[in-house]
């Protein structure tokens, strides 16, 4: 019987080597790693072309297997419109002391859908598209914006059917009305904003696409979407941080100066001073913060 020998010992490893100065030489970069912010925004406007037609695509198809195709882009919110009219016009009452109560509500209905369709849309910028963020690589944003310029793209349709309802009411266009713009600009930059928020937050909680419906309805309960903010916060008939807080959502401001533009009955008067400089300011923080806080997390995305 032979003894064997015992195995050799394992010869202790060396330090790690260095591959930067390899990976360097030859041009190599770490794969989905995360640009500088002034990198990542040019990147993001090489892909504008991208964006668009993403969006467009899925604006086409949106409801091309309804036999009403595109006309539900505009029936959906007429059909809230029909049913708010109804229950908090005629049967809270909330038309009374309210001028033009028709294009009061249906002004409303529609800039307010905006705002929640795109945060809807955000939520599932990423998560409803991951072959896509694993498959290729480009800056994610991508996504979440192209989002939001479908949603803007659904609002021309709706703005073209409220012009036709307001001029049915009385409404005739005016130079005024030209103060739209600036009103839905600022509001769109708002809502990309949120759309970027609710896309990372998404990403890694899918669970928010689930609880997103009745924080937004609680959302427009708040908004003066059927009723008049300057009517309820007028003298004392609440406390005075209530009131504040509800002069200041953000949407209440984009939909009062969309009203302002469109309604000749709404006056400066129902308008908060500050106005536009809230709404200014709304859209610089969601649009500016949501993009540097979405631009953080792009190692992330698609990941685990």
């Amino acid at each position: 019987m032979t003894a064997t020998s015992p195995a050799p010992a394992p010869a202790p490893a060396g330090p790690a080597p260095d591959l930067a100065p390899l990976a360097a030489r030859h041009g190599l970069v770490e794969s989905g790693a995360r640009p500088c912010l002034p990198e990542y925004t040019r990147r993001l406007w090489g892909r504008r072309h991208f964006v668009t037609a993403f969006a467009t695509a899925r604006l086409t198809a949106q409801y091309s297997r309804a036999r009403l195709g595109q006309l539900w882009q505009v029936m959906t919110p007429l059909l809230n419109a029909t049913v708010y009219y109804f229950v908090f016009g005629v049967l809270l009452r909330t038309k009374e002391g309210v001028r033009d109560f028709v294009p009061f509500l249906v002004t409303g209905v529609f800039v307010w859908t905006f705002t929640s369709s795109t945060v809807l849309a955000g939520t599932r910028a990423l998560t409803g598209n991951l072959g896509l963020v694993r498959g290729l690589h480009f800056p994610r944003a991508a996504l979440p914006v192209a989002y939001a310029v479908q949603q803007l793209q659904q609002l021309l349709f709706s703005m073209a059917a409220l012009t036709v309802i307001l001029c049915c009411c009385g409404q005739f266009p005016r130079p005024s009305w030209l103060l739209a713009l600036p009103a839905l600009g600022l509001q769109a930059t708002f809502n990309t904003g949120l759309a970027l928020v609710m896309a990372r937050l998404a990403s890694r909680t899918p669970d928010i696409a689930q609880l997103m419906p009745f924080a937004l309805r609680t959302w427009m309960y708040v908004s003066g979407v059927m009723w008049s903010v300057s009517h309820a916060v007028r003298g004392d008939k609440m406390p005075h941080l209530v009131a504040v807080a509800l002069e200041w959502n953000p949407a209440a401001l984009y939909i009062d100066l969309t009203r302002f533009a469109l309604i000749d009955s709404f006056a400066a008067g129902q308008l908060p001073p500050y106005a536009w400089a809230g709404a200014a300011g709304w859209a610089l923080l969601a649009g500016v913060g949501g993009f540097v806080f979405f631009w953080q997390a792009e190692e992330t995305y698609g990941r685990g």
